[in-house]
């Protein structure tokens, strides 16, 4: 599976290097700016991209914008982004952009290397990975919201999964419970907000947009 990578932090880059290397992906590039990351996605073509959000020269958004720029000229492009910070208005512009093969990490997650390689994995296979740190504090901050103050605790913990890109079974598995029951409470949530039930990835993004847009 080969990824290009752009991170400016030349020890960071290095190490995420030498951990993708050591998982059996190639690199087909490794680059330090917006400019190069945009030439080597055009070029290159990878199988995913792992891309900070902010790179050289601006320094602000430039990475999640050469990245959401890349996907619109090759629709389904999988891209996860880095971010030192919970950013909700980079979360929701990357979700927005096109259902799976999408995923936002903070940057203290690449350091759990099972984790990070499990994110990388599921974004190129055209799934979602959400920060679980992400997740909670913005279900935290709308916890009194309508509609996503209508849902039962039990709701709640299965969108905080559903919203990382976790499957049924991942779901059932770490709470506990049926996949049966995962299935019930998915179509309460959609339900709740406003989506015909559905388990297809597409509906899932749309479920976390739905949250992302109560804010």
């Amino acid at each position: 599976m080969r990824v290009v990578l752009a991170e400016d932090l030349f020890l960071l880059r290095d190490g995420l290097v030498r951990m993708l290397e050591a998982y059996g992906f190639e690199i087909a590039a490794a680059v330090e700016s917006g400019p190069e990351l945009s030439k080597a996605l055009a070029e290159l073509e990878p199988d995913v991209a792992v891309v900070d959000v902010r790179l050289p020269p601006s320094h602000t958004d430039e990475g999640l914008q050469c990245a959401l720029a890349a996907r619109r000229a090759r629709p389904g492009l999988p891209v996860l982004v880095l971010s030192q910070h919970v950013e909700q208005l980079y979360a929701r512009e990357l979700l927005a952009d096109g259902d799976g093969g999408i995923g936002y990490l903070l940057k203290d997650r690449v350091f759990d290397a099972d984790q990070f390689i499990d994110a990388v994995r599921r974004v190129a296979a055209g799934g979602t990975a959400m920060d679980p740190q992400v997740i909670s504090q913005l279900l935290s901050r709308r916890s009194q919201d309508k509609p996503m103050g209508g849902l039962t605790p039990r709701e709640r913990e299965v969108m905080e999964l559903v919203a990382q890109g976790r499957s049924n079974t991942a779901v059932a598995a770490q709470l506990v419970i049926t996949e049966r029951a995962v299935a019930k409470h998915t179509s309460n949530i959609f339900g709740k907000l406003g989506l015909p039930p559905s388990d297809d990835d597409n509906r899932r993004v749309l479920a976390v947009l739905a949250y992302l847009d109560h804010g």
